[in-house]
């Protein structure tokens, strides 16, 4: 299954954004681009057309997408009804495994996806290893009775602490390592700093 193997923290100085928990403390050290050319580049103001891509490239590499399923998704969102931004937004919250890592059974997207392709998780009964699948309301997402004697879900609150708050549209059992899908991620349950309308002006070029 193809995926975006890069550097996250190398990806993250370069978007000039957290895209991974552990990118933080290199952010703080590092605030500029990678590449020995990095401090000329920043010298001229960006024009709208850089921003709409690195805004693009910051979204796309935060939810751990290709470009292909990127834009694919950006197509089927400005063909449904409402804001093309929002409802992009909404789709890449309810990938399967980002509803694993809202619930905080996974300390990052890109665990939470290595976790669903290794199939430690059932959907409504049923393994499932793809992680762009898209949850609905009343889907329920438990651990497999296999994955049970893992180390990793043994020491679930060691290997991945229990955020401080969990989505609206989630209702968690830690015990059980289960989610239910009881509601639609609205436009606040995303990351504030992500400015969705520069991602529809690129794709409207």
């Amino acid at each position: 299954m193809a995926r975006d193997t890069g550097s996250i923290v190398k990806m993250s100085r370069r978007e000039g954004y957290a895209l991974h928990p552990k990118a933080h403390k290199a952010l703080a050290k590092r605030t500029n681009m990678p590449g020995q050319a990095a401090n000329a580049r920043t010298r001229n103001k960006p024009s709208q057309y850089s921003l709409q891509l690195r805004e693009k490239q910051k979204v796309k590499r935060l939810y751990g997408l290709l470009e292909k399923q990127f834009s694919n998704l950006m197509a089927e969102a400005s063909r449904t009804p409402g804001q093309s931004g929002a409802t992009l937004l909404q789709y890449l919250e309810r990938r399967l495994d980002n509803g694993v890592y809202r619930a905080g059974f996974a300390p990052s997207r890109r665990a939470a996806r290595q976790l669903v392709t290794h199939g430690h998780f059932m959907l409504n009964g049923r393994r499932v290893d793809i992680p762009s699948i898209r949850l609905r309301v009343g889907d329920v997402i438990e651990l497999r009775e296999h994955s049970k004697s893992s180390e990793y879900f043994k020491k679930l609150d060691e290997t991945s602490p229990a955020p401080s708050t969990t989505p609206n549209w989630e209702t968690v059992d830690r015990k059980k390592v289960q989610l239910k899908i009881t509601g639609i991620p609205l436009r606040e349950d995303a990351e504030p700093e992500i400015n969705e309308q520069l991602i529809v002006e690129y794709y409207s070029r």
